[in-house]
């Protein structure tokens, strides 16, 4: 049978119609993957808190750590535990690898648990009672969770996402501060080219200072993809606090280490830190400046 004229043309219209449909399709599909959702990192906070507080030793804490464990294997990274003891206390971070021999190592680190008291609480009624650490905890966590989902395979880099245990436990008798990132500098072998620290970083009135110990040059990296994004007013360049964080151990040991921290924030160890302190926004600021960040890194 010899075909028309008209039918060949409604054909190939037919079969240009297709694939544009299959370009757009899985060329969407492509995009989104690779862009931080911060719907999805707001999620990860509400998840956290219906646990609970996540203070050690606790069921909220051990929880924390199977839904991390969880997301990050679903996520296709590589997932280990690193189980010590500092001062007769258990300590379990979560390391999440995306190893590429040969090839720079990066860290991104965030703490899980939350603080056994609300000591600095207006009421001193609330002393005694463990901080809901939606902000002070949950908020990084959230942000790594969701880079584990959205950072594109094959970056010329190696990545850990470590998750730390026992960092808020400090002036408690018993404790000390950031148990977890000095067990893991001091066991895990590591050599890494830039360590990268996120804490308190969900508040809704977010205001992201240049810490004075962190390394200036990394600093300075991180703070000029955020003024390339358009987040120059929440990166605000200029020095403030001098603070003791997961990246300290890493300082200490001679790497180049950044603590991304918002230390303007009323509810720091109260029982205020809750998740209407928190927005999907300022995650997203946070952590589309991380990705960025990740993905142009040479």
């Amino acid at each position: 049978m010899k075909k028309s004229p008209l039918f060949s043309l409604a054909v190939f219209i037919l079969l240009l119609a297709i694939g544009l449909l299959i370009s757009v399709t899985f060329g969407g599909n492509t995009v989104s993957t690779y862009r931080f959702d911060r719907s999805r990192a707001y999620t990860d906070v509400e998840m956290q808190l219906s646990f609970g507080p996540r203070t050690p030793g606790s069921q909220a804490h051990q929880k924390t750590i199977n839904y991390i464990l969880e997301q990050a294997q679903n996520a296709g990274w590589q997932v280990e535990l690193h189980q010590t003891q500092r001062m007769g206390h258990p300590i379990t971070n979560v390391i999440a690898k995306r190893p590429n021999p040969n090839m720079k190592q990066i860290i991104i680190g965030a703490h899980f648990d939350s603080r056994f008291y609300s000591d600095q609480d207006s009421n001193p009624a609330n002393y005694n009672q463990p901080v809901p650490g939606a902000n002070d905890g949950a908020s990084g966590v959230a942000v790594l969770l969701e880079l584990s989902r959205s950072l594109p395979p094959n970056l010329p880099c190696e990545i850990w996402l470590v998750f730390f245990d026992a960092e808020d436990q400090g002036n408690i008798p018993g404790w000390d501060w950031i148990l977890g990132s000095r067990a893991f500098v001091e066991e895990i072998p590591i050599n890494p080219a830039a360590v990268v620290i996120v804490d308190m970083i969900g508040d809704a009135d977010l205001n992201i200072y240049l810490e004075r110990n962190s390394n200036p040059q990394l600093a300075s990296q991180i703070w000029e993809t955020a003024r390339n994004l358009g987040y120059e007013q929440y990166f605000i360049p200029q020095y403030k606090y001098s603070i003791l964080d997961d990246h300290t151990p890493f300082l200490e040991k001679g790497y180049p280490a950044v603590d991304v921290i918002d230390f303007d924030y009323p509810y720091w160890h109260t029982t205020q830190d809750t998740l209407d302190k928190v927005s999907a926004e300022s995650l997203g600021i946070v952590g589309e400046t991380i990705h960025a960040w990740l993905t142009t890194y040479d």
